[in-house]
């Protein structure tokens, strides 16, 4: 005989047709509730880890990890980028000038934070040079007064390689007829697009051609930090302006970005645990089609008893056919999960073509992410496998109760 005897009555229950079509559509809507319930799941967590990559790769891969500031301005800032370098924990350090301004062309105007940057070193501490269109940071030398932009702002404004622009600037010094702008006309020559807001709030300047209209003669504003470990910025940027030991403080992530990660996460918490709630839901109606069918096969079970089955065998066999309509859900819903993860990014940019909207225009990228992890897809698998295995326990130890005299007596 086949071994183990619950395996196999149990599968073949599975296999059986229905006498009583509405435990058969009660099985079917559990199958259906757990696949979705799986594939939802999955689907939902791979766009908020996908929104979790583009932060920490592109928004903080353009904004500072941290920055070192001083008031009055860091003079001889080689060495100091040199010292910052050897603390562990950072990657990259270099200067920067950070002005708040306004870009102006043919009528239109778009406020913007300028950097000044210095081409031999922010590309230690920036993804911008993957992002920039035809180009390089080394054309911002000093005395060019040429500007990089980000494409939102080159389409506001109408502008192209090759076209020029005024920057307006608040006067750092007042006169009795008040604060008197700046005024500068700019060279673009290039244009970046990383598919995040940063492109619509930076521009880059050469640190020299920023350095007069800052005030700061050849002096740093600051230093940007890049660091190997994201959740330890705030300890590294600490030990970085101890090393200085002068007038500077930190600035870390977590206090420009923080609100928006610290958003993610919750987002990632509440939807998994409101999804995983879906699947207890659909886990139910196991129960509900298991004491059916244990009240449907009371007769089997009084046989099965006689013939020398115990109570645990009994038990067994309506575990095994639960957990297996579970199982199929759980796997059935871990396929369809997978596929559209894998493809909900270009599914996305299609239907934004379709309706020619920009669906994605408040957030901060400019397309749905998605990063499928295998050891997420493992545990929501594994939870909707337990949940579906706990769930045939109650009408399962149900069927071990049956007593054969009394299923019998009127058979």
């Amino acid at each position: 005989m086949f071994r183990p005897l619950s395996l196999f009555v149990g599968l073949r229950y599975l296999r059986a047709k229905q006498r009583n079509h509405f435990i058969s559509f009660i099985s079917s809507a559990t199958i259906l509730g757990v696949m979705l319930g799986v594939a939802v799941l999955i689907v939902v967590l791979s766009v908020i880890n996908g929104f979790d990559r583009e932060f920490q790769q592109r928004v903080l891969g353009m904004v500072s990890h941290a920055n070192i500031w001083s008031r009055s301005g860091i003079e001889d800032w080689p060495a100091a980028v040199k010292s910052l370098e050897q603390i562990p924990g950072v990657e990259g350090a270099a200067p920067f000038v950070r002005l708040q301004g306004m870009l102006m062309q043919q009528g239109g105007s778009t406020g913007v934070i300028l950097m000044g940057v210095d081409p031999a070193y922010e590309a230690r501490v920036s993804i911008l040079p993957k992002y920039l269109e035809g180009t390089s940071l080394s054309v911002l030398s000093a005395g060019s007064f040429n500007i990089l932009i980000g494409k939102p702002v080159a389409e506001r404004l109408g502008l192209s390689v090759g076209d020029s622009v005024t920057l307006i600037l608040p006067s750092p010094s007042s006169s009795s007829a008040g604060v008197s702008p700046l005024f500068q006309r700019f060279n673009v020559a290039g244009i970046f697009s990383t598919g995040s807001e940063v492109d619509q709030l930076l521009a880059y300047v050469s640190l020299g051609d920023a350095q007069p209209l800052a005030q700061l003669g050849e002096r740093a504003q600051g230093i940007r930090l890049r660091v190997a470990d994201l959740f330890h910025a705030s300890t590294i940027a600490e030990n970085a302006v101890a090393s200085l030991r002068g007038p500077y403080w930190a600035v870390d992530w977590t206090l420009t970005h923080g609100n928006l990660y610290a958003s993610i996460t919750m987002v990632k918490g509440v939807m998994a645990l409101l999804l995983i709630i879906v699947i207890v839901v659909a886990a139910f109606n196991i129960v509900s089609s298991l004491v059916m069918v244990v009240n449907d096969k009371r007769s089997d079970i009084a046989i099965l008893r006689t013939l020398g089955a115990g109570p645990r065998t009994i038990m067994a066999i309506f575990v095994v056919q639960g957990t297996f309509v579970g199982l199929l859900g759980a796997l059935t819903g871990t396929a369809l999960g997978v596929g559209i993860s894998l493809t909900i990014s270009d599914a996305f940019r299609w239907l934004e073509g379709v309706l020619h909207q920009d669906l994605m225009q408040q957030y901060f990228v400019n397309y749905l992410p998605s990063e499928l992890r295998v050891e997420y897809v493992l545990a929501v698998v594994l939870t909707a496998f337990c949940i579906s295995m706990l769930a045939t326990l109650y009408p399962a130890w149900q069927a071990s109760k049956v007593q054969p005299a009394e299923a019998l007596r009127y058979d």
